[in-house]
């Protein structure tokens, strides 16, 4: 009786790819979702959940995405700075100031929590302006959709 053999990608004959999107009028949890799948390498056939099979992706105009309803105003983020009580700040704020960051911690909550979860996290890229310094690695444009 013969029986199938399971495939396991191996880290050292993984090539990753480059990709570079645009996220200019897309919504932040869509586009963290799609992206998170991008850097776990769920979009391949190769994928295994305990190698980095990833791709780095490259994200220009993060200044420019979109909440829908009222989350500019509404949407808070905390965190703690090492004296009592914490920090908020509403999700307008934080674009003025660090609009890399929205889109940035809305990716990392969807990745694993683990050590792996750190090594997708650096693969990802992200840019306010449309400028990027990757021109060498050639990103090749990808367009998510909203579903």
């Amino acid at each position: 009786m013969a029986t199938n053999k399971t495939y396991m990608a191996k880290s050292e004959t993984f090539e990753p790819q480059w990709w570079l999107v645009d996220a200019t009028d897309k919504v932040v949890g869509r586009l963290a979702s799609q992206i998170a799948v991008i850097l776990m390498g769920k979009h391949r056939p190769t994928y295994t959940p305990h190698v980095d099979t990833g791709d780095f992706v490259v994200i220009t105009n993060a200044e420019k995405v979109v909440f829908s309803g009222n989350k500019w105003q509404q949407k808070t983020y905390t965190w703690y700075t090492g004296y009592p009580g914490q920090r908020s700040e509403t999700a307008e704020r934080r674009r003025d100031r660090k609009p890399e960051q929205i889109l940035r911690e809305a990716v990392r909550r969807m990745l694993p929590k683990n050590k792996l979860g750190t090594k997708m996290l650096a693969k990802l890229k992200i840019y306010a302006g449309s400028e990027h310094p990757h021109q060498a690695q050639a990103p090749e444009p990808k367009e998510l959709t909203d579903k």
